[in-house]
């Protein structure tokens, strides 16, 4: 052990009692040379709550980590020089930070040291988003796109760090449908529950502010079932899991009864009450296309006074909602103004929820009665026909 991490560790056991049993085991690792072990330790250490502020961490980095970062796994290495960065309270130290670390991993040239490379550039993309460098950012964006896909097999923890860099850079130029989907993607690799529950409340809002908003969003019945959208729940948005239910089920009395008790938190959204108007053309072509789902397969033919009726609009608003619906290719049909009836043959796919799949269920077995009763009729008549031959 080299004089400098000795002492090191020896004023660190000094002003830390209370951490004791943890760097005399890490001390014991280091000495045996026992490297991923100690690494294990180390990754146990990032996430106590006494490194988790000031310097502490920091400071562990640059007299004990530094000593043998090159015997660290590449990808782990990375994982902690994140941490570490994110003690830093200068952005710019921190991205020369994860430079630095970055340009070692680099050197090293060790299996797999892309990985590594591509998670650390990602945080450094990050710190340029919060920093308002859009453009260094998308540029970063771009090429670990790139390098994401001409990697063969990629840790979660690297496809997570890209997408949700991509998500913030998104949601600070307010690409409300990019936002959506690129957060989605996050949490596809990604566990909720490891997240801190300020950040899941905080990306729970976000994505149901998107997913409202989107232009290209029809489909919230992902976002509802995902467990995030329980970060939410008694707090002073879970009013907003309300809403999104009431747009995923196309329920215009609902969503106007909402309005109306949540009116000072609607309020409080710039968002939501700058584009009051698209969030009411979109809960309606919403109610259209559960109209539509409702519909028995063998009859898609409804009449456009039914359709005002459950929409609340006129006839020529039910014709304008309908084209707005064919323009963006949500459904394909034909409509007759003549016989004043829309005539659809093909709804966008939907992802379903448990009442949903319950209602499939149920037509799936009137379906299969009506082929059973079709092919009892066809056993009575074969006989018949075999006669007749």
């Amino acid at each position: 052990m080299s004089g400098q991490v000795e002492a090191y560790l020896g004023s660190m056991l000094s002003a830390h009692a209370d951490l004791k049993d943890l760097l005399e085991e890490m001390k014991t690792l280091y000495e045996k040379r026992l490297w991923h072990e100690l690494t294990l330790k180390l990754e146990e250490a990032v996430a106590l709550p006494k490194f988790q502020t000031g310097d502490l961490l920091v400071n562990l980095y640059h007299n004990f980590i530094t000593d043998f970062e090159h015997r660290i796994s590449p990808l782990k290495l990375g994982h902690i020089a994140v941490a570490v960065s994110s003690r830093y309270a200068d952005r710019l130290a921190a991205a020369q930070f994860m430079d630095d670390v970055i340009t070692k991993i680099a050197d090293q040239k060790q299996r797999g040291h892309e990985e590594p490379i591509l998670y650390l550039k990602m945080h450094v993309a990050l710190l340029k988003v919060h920093e308002g460098a859009a453009a260094d950012a998308r540029k970063m964006i771009e090429e670990g796109k790139a390098a994401l896909d001409a990697l063969p097999s990629v840790d979660p923890s690297v496809s997570a760090a890209f997408h949700y860099v991509n998500a913030q850079y998104h949601k600070s130029k307010q690409h409300f449908s990019e936002f959506y989907r690129t957060g989605m993607l996050y949490l596809a690799y990604v566990s909720s529950d490891t997240l801190p529950a300020e950040t899941r409340r905080d990306l729970a809002v976000d994505l149901s502010l998107a997913a409202l908003l989107g232009d290209d969003s029809y489909d919230f019945a992902e976002l509802i079932a995902h467990p995030i959208m329980t970060a939410i729940d008694d707090t002073a948005f879970a009013w907003l899991k309300s809403l999104v239910a009431a747009f995923n089920s196309g329920d215009m009395a609902a969503y106007d009864a909402l309005c109306v008790k949540h009116a000072a938190s609607l309020n409080a959204q710039p968002a939501l009450v700058a584009n009051e108007r698209k969030l009411r053309e979109k809960i309606t072509i919403l109610c259209l296309l559960q109209i539509l789902f409702e519909l028995p397969a063998e009859c898609r033919e409804i009449s456009i006074a039914d359709i005002a009726a459950r929409t609340k609009l006129g006839v020529d608003g039910v014709e304008y909602l309908l084209m707005k619906a064919l323009s963006v290719r949500l459904i394909e049909g034909v409509i007759d103004q003549v016989e004043g009836k829309v005539n659809v043959t093909w709804v966008t796919p939907r992802v379903l929820l448990k009442p949903q799949i319950k209602e499939l269920s149920v037509r799936l077995d009137g379906w299969i009665e009506k082929v059973k009763s079709v092919g009892e009729s066809l056993q009575e008549e074969i006989p018949t026909l075999a006669t007749m031959a």
